[in-house]
């Protein structure tokens, strides 16, 4: 009997340890997949030629792409320390790795559905408030495998992509932007990329919490 119950208790340990390292941390570097329209978000040194003139962003199908890549930081004004899990309802910056700019949005209208404008914004990793995005997921944690949505802080709109596609200089890339009601084309999850482990502390904490 104390045999199989410490082999359950390890089994506990185990699950709980597997669970942990398939959080989304911060300092994290991933490709975000949305899941509707199968495309990634990604971003380029493209200025939209209407709105706000600032870097595009839009949604491409390749797997491959480096302009696909975005560092997880802590909202505006804040520091994330490197591994710490994000939590469902937590405001964060998406940083495009290549250009340094961060994924911002405002009151313009996007140039292909006329909902809300989803630009790059900021230099070196610094923007303004209008960069920070909150997390909208199920349980405590931003978890790898599952579906999650971007709210914008500060006008409430949800990141999305509904199909509309541009032409030249970047044809074929679909159109992402800000639409205000939830619907399947703002879901999101976290594809390729590195993703930084759990701080051992709050490893400490889950298997205290379980014990």
């Amino acid at each position: 009997m104390v045999v199989v119950s410490l082999l359950l208790l390890g089994g506990l340990w185990s699950a709980v340890g597997a669970s942990n390292l398939a959080v989304v941390t911060c300092g994290s570097v991933v490709k975000l997949l949305n899941t509707r329209h199968n495309v990634r978000l990604h971003s380029h040194d493209v200025r939209y030629g209407s709105g706000s003139g600032q870097q595009s962003v839009t949604g491409v199908t390749s797997v491959d792409d480096s302009n696909s890549y975005w560092r997880i930081r802590g909202k505006t004004a804040t520091v994330c320390e490197r591994g710490t899990p994000i939590k469902c309802g937590q405001p964060i910056r998406l940083t495009h790795v290549n250009t340094g700019r961060n994924l911002h949005s405002h009151h313009f209208t996007s140039p292909l559905s006329g909902n809300q404008e989803v630009s790059a914004f900021g230099e070196e990793g610094e923007g303004d408030y209008l960069d920070d995005w909150t997390v909208l997921c199920n349980g405590a944690y931003w978890v790898r495998d599952g579906e999650v949505r971007f709210k914008h802080s500060s006008t409430e709109v949800l990141l999305s992509v509904t199909g509309e596609q541009y032409g030249r200089p970047i044809s074929g890339q679909k159109e992402v932007h800000g639409m205000a009601q939830p619907s399947q084309n703002n879901y999101w999850k976290a594809m390729e990329g590195i993703f930084m482990k759990p701080s051992e502390l709050l490893k400490a904490e889950a298997h205290h919490a379980e014990l």
